[in-house]
């Protein structure tokens, strides 16, 4: 069976930036979109151009910019915002207008004030206007994840009908399981006339901790593009990780599915991003944070120090990290205590090395880590003791 393409869309510079305190000007949107485009992915969401006169510029100068990937531009259903966005696209090599509608009860109740027929209408207008200008038009049903599967396939239907050839099925609350959302999927591949037609498109927030799996199970499932950020920035708890969806299935061949992501610059965007948005990456973060590739218990180091894959799945240089760290802690043991000696230049006995961690202790207990500064410290403090 022939592996199958997952496009990569990019919302860092649109759901990424609505976190507060992330907001960035134009040239560092540049910056990132210049990177992300040398990284691989598909589609760059690029803002919201009717949000702000900045924000219409940075939409505007981003495509100019990019070469390879879609820029796309987001709007609400309406057509000032398509306007806005056809008209900040204009210099893109290949444009992209995001346009959609909430479809879950509550969004049509209390945030529209209208009903189930006159959403739909409203879908189906926006997607046939926007399609006035671009070629390639994605609708979103926000709030899908909590959308009925009947309704939401009539929703999907008529977006098609009107020319999406996108379809954005978000679990806008981050509310679903991965089996409800993927089964979610599932349903609309099967139930909606004319999906051969438009591509189904994951887009999960992460307030349960699901984003990941959410989209990896709506992949499983049958759609072929997920939309995620650097770092898995975005609205609260934030968005799918870019990082970690590329090498879940980079990972894992037998899913057959595959990205055009060169995962070796993950490390250095996802820095860049950090850097730029003044967000840190949490040490435990997997793929990209500080520790995702560190050891610091004695039975851990020992495995890694004798066979790197015996505690690691993933090359670091892989994703664009050098090394594995080996870092000293009281839970460190000889082997791990021998190999830091060794990388500062002094290869040792296993006589001395008995020596050296007795004393090594006293220091680790003392400290959180022991460094290199203190490695050469314990050295020359037991070299005098035994010498």
């Amino acid at each position: 069976m022939k592996s199958e393409k997952i496009e990569i869309f990019d919302t860092t510079l649109r759901d990424g930036e609505q976190v507060p305190g992330c907001k960035l000007n134009t040239p560092q949107k540049l910056s990132i979109a210049e990177k992300l485009d040398e990284l691989g992915v598909d589609v760059i969401e690029a803002g919201f151009p009717i949000s702000s006169p900045g924000d219409f510029h940075s939409v505007s100068e981003i495509s100019k910019l990019v070469k390879n990937a879609k820029v796309c531009g987001l709007t609400r259903a309406n057509p000032k915002d398509i306007d806005a966005a056809a008209e900040a696209l204009r210099f893109a090599k290949r444009p992209r207008i995001h346009t959609g509608i909430g479809t879950s009860d509550s969004h049509i109740r209390f945030k529209f004030n209208s009903n189930r027929e006159d959403i739909i209408e409203r879908a189906a207008q926006a997607v046939k206007y926007a399609r006035t200008f671009v070629e390639d038009v994605e609708f979103y049903a926000e709030d899908a994840g909590r959308t009925d599967n009947d309704y939401l396939a009539r929703v999907c239907e008529a977006a098609i009908k009107a020319g999406a050839t996108v379809l954005n099925i978000p679990d806008t609350t981050g509310y679903c399981l991965p089996e409800e959302y993927g089964e979610k999927i599932k349903y609309l591949k099967e139930n909606v006339s004319g999906i051969h037609r438009a591509i189904l498109s994951c887009h999960c927030h992460n307030d349960l901790g699901m984003a990941t799996a959410n989209s990896i199970s709506g992949v499983i499932n049958g759609a072929r593009q997920i939309e995620c950020t650097i770092n898995g920035l975005g609205e609260r708890a934030g968005n799918t990780a870019l990082e970690e969806v590329v090498m879940i299935l980079k990972q894992h061949p037998g899913l057959q599915l595959y990205t055009g992501v060169k995962s070796r610059m993950l490390n250095p965007v996802s820095l860049l991003v950090s850097e730029l948005m003044g967000m840190p990456v949490q040490p435990n973060k997997a793929i990209v944070g500080a520790n995702a590739f560190a050891h610091s218990s004695g039975i851990h180091q020992d495995g890694v120090i004798k066979n790197r894959e015996t505690y690691e799945i993933i090359d670091p240089a892989e994703v664009g990290v050098n090394a594995s760290t080996i870092v000293l802690t009281a839970r460190s043991g000889r082997s791990a205590l021998a190999y830091r000696f060794r990388h500062i230049g002094f290869e040792v006995t296993k006589n001395e090395l008995d020596f050296l961690y007795e004393e090594f202790l006293q220091v680790a207990d003392r400290k959180k880590e022991v460094d290199n500064d203190d490695l050469s410290a314990i050295i020359e403090k037991v070299t005098r003791k035994i010498g």
